[in-house]
């Protein structure tokens, strides 16, 4: 009797993961398909008149490359700032007691609350006043250390032990090292949880990049991406539907690499790091 549930809950678990994995493997088996065929025969797949033309044509069509380009730099800065300064200020909330502690940390989280666009305007105005348009100051310092992440890391902390700190202090350390010697050890599932997320959000951030940056030297890969049939039918005269289908789905394909390595590789310590957030403080 033990064994049907678990029967019927593996089968039911390689449905749905076959239902996710199914808009993938189309999308990058269609990728590999002549562009009319995509259109005619959508279903169809025939692996000996697979070619690689509309990734040839996709990057002479597309600045696939400056977007790539931008988002790993944009990745890299924003993405440290957030896994740098979201830790310290959770260790702050997580583990000191001071005048309006919990006002500001009630502050922080209302700050969830408010949309992404409502904030556009305001922030795309300062970033004008500044003269950040078309800049990676733009791109990165606005939304680099962001409410959740420090949510995420102060729930985290929470559950470190007090006599693990108390103890470091009667040894001489002081607070910085306790929180790089003690603490970063400790929550280093849940960095790594934060640390997929983040790449994540950067990664697929749309709305931001497109309002700030109107240079295409300065887009990133979303935004590339978003504009392909523009640039295709710009830098092809007499492109017609299907070629636009085909090179759309290579771009796509190509965009979505990175992303599923990120997710296997980090897969384990994204579980635990869920997990260790579940934590309550």
């Amino acid at each position: 009797m033990t064994r049907r549930p678990a029967v019927a809950s593996h089968v039911f678990l390689i449905v749905l993961t076959a239902a996710f994995l199914a808009p993938v493997m189309w999308a990058l088996l269609s990728s590999l398909k002549q562009p009319a065929t995509i259109i005619t025969d959508p279903l169809g797949f025939d692996p000996g008149a697979f070619t690689l033309g509309n990734y040839r044509a996709m990057f002479e069509d597309v600045p696939i490359a400056s977007g790539f380009l931008n988002t790993a730099i944009v990745l890299v800065l924003k993405g440290g700032l957030t896994l740098f300064f979201a830790p310290l200020a959770g260790f702050a909330f997580a583990k000191y007691r001071f005048a309006g502690q919990n006002v500001i940390f009630g502050a922080v989280l209302l700050t969830l609350m408010l949309p992404t666009i409502v904030l556009v305007v305001p922030l795309l105005l300062q970033m004008r006043e500044l003269g950040w348009v078309n800049t990676y100051q733009a791109l990165v310092l606005p939304g680099a250390v962001d409410a959740f992440a420090i949510f995420w890391m102060r729930q985290v902390i929470a559950a470190v032990p007090d006599e693990l700190l108390d103890a470091a202090r009667v040894d001489g350390c002081g607070e910085f090292r306790i929180f790089v010697s003690i603490v970063m050890p400790v929550i280093r599932p849940g960095l790594a949880g934060l640390a997929v997320l983040t790449v994540m959000n950067i990664y697929n951030d749309f709305v931001w990049p497109v309002v700030v940056t109107s240079q295409e030297s300065m887009q990133t890969l979303q935004v590339v991406l978003a504009t392909l049939a523009q640039n295709i039918t710009g830098n092809r005269i007499g492109a017609d539907f299907a070629t636009v289908w085909g090179e759309l789905l290579a771009a796509s394909s190509i965009a979505l690499v990175p992303l599923l390595v990120v997710f296997v590789l980090l897969q384990r310590h994204f579980i635990n790091g869920i997990l260790a957030g579940s934590v309550k403080g």
